[in-house]
């Protein structure tokens, strides 16, 4: 029975599903954006994002708890040194999941998963909006006018008709 066991097995035993997660994520953390099957990329997510809000405080400990999950040390080093400083001031949601299709051979989805900040492309799109700092659901209060604004709108309305 599979009673409340929520993530993707992938059909894999414990082993070979850690193995493939590692592998997907120094291949991801290397070449900063990578194309698989979109159940892979959508059970890759909650194992990398992790390592990298870790990666965003340079400590020795932190690099060893990363490195026991990569396994590299290169993508460790590429990790701590090139990636981290990029998202340092973004909380989190460092990936992006794109469908791509179909593969032709067994007709499983694609998907493409990439590194946020590493895709130029998006980034110049955005426009002036790159560089500015989001706050997060809190609007600003209005101060002044104590009139509601569903006031001034049916105020608006009358005079129109008039």
């Amino acid at each position: 029975m599979r009673h409340r066991k929520k993530f993707n097995h992938l059909g894999r035993k414990k082993a070979h599903r850690k193995a493939l997660l590692t592998n997907l994520s120094v291949a991801l953390i290397t070449h900063k954006r990578i194309f698989t099957t979109l159940a892979k990329a959508k059970a890759l997510r909650p194992f990398i994002e992790p390592l990298i809000t870790r990666a965003k405080d340079n400590t020795q400990h932190n690099r060893r708890v990363v490195f026991s999950y990569l396994q590299n040390k290169e993508a460790t080093t590429e990790l701590f040194e090139v990636v981290a400083p990029k998202v340092g001031d973004r909380p989190g949601g460092y990936t992006r999941v794109i469908k791509t299709g179909f593969r032709k051979g067994d007709g499983a989805e694609t998907a493409m998963i990439e590194l946020v900040d590493f895709n130029e492309i998006m980034l110049s799109t955005k426009g002036d909006s790159a560089g500015k700092k989001r706050t997060r659901r809190r609007g600003k209060k209005k101060t002044g006018s104590t009139v509601p604004p569903a006031a001034t709108q049916s105020s608006a309305k009358s005079e129109e008709e008039e």
